[in-house]
């Protein structure tokens, strides 16, 4: 019994020490923050539906990446990322294990524009306007 509980002990302890974490990774990638992002609205308010904002340092160039929930009409959630760097702003929606990413074509006053191929969305405040063909799906910012 003794014998069983030590060769017990000596896996468990090897098991911890080989599942160190190795700091040693890609130096050129530095994630310099990971932290709740605080968005205001048109009228000052704190806008808590944001879920998380990361800006992320590659060789000098400074990648940023917030990331949302929003809700269809019909209850389905759907995840969209914005993604800002020098070279070009992106939003990546994610439904149903299906992910879309489109650039940014242009803005108009408040309005943002990202158009790929036949689908196009536009996003304002805290709605965004999916339009692929004929069909067109409106999204809100949700919390989860």
């Amino acid at each position: 019994m003794k014998k069983s509980l030590l060769a017990l002990g000596a896996v468990l302890a090897l098991a911890v020490v080989s599942c160190k974490k190795s700091e040693s990774g890609n130096k050129s990638i530095i994630k310099t923050d990971s932290s709740e992002t605080v968005i205001t609205d048109s009228n000052g308010k704190i806008d808590s539906v944001t879920q998380s904002s990361s800006t992320v340092d590659i060789n000098g160039k400074k990648i940023e990446k917030t990331d949302f929930v929003y809700k269809a009409t019909d209850g389905t959630l759907v995840k969209v990322v914005f993604k800002n760097d020098p070279k070009e702003s992106t939003v990546a929606i994610t439904s149903n294990k299906k992910t879309f990413t489109l650039p940014k074509t242009e803005t108009k006053g408040d309005e943002t524009i990202y158009k790929k191929d036949d689908m196009t969305a536009r996003v304002k405040g805290d709605s965004l306007h999916l339009e692929q063909g004929n069909n067109i799906i409106e999204l809100k910012r949700t919390k989860i």
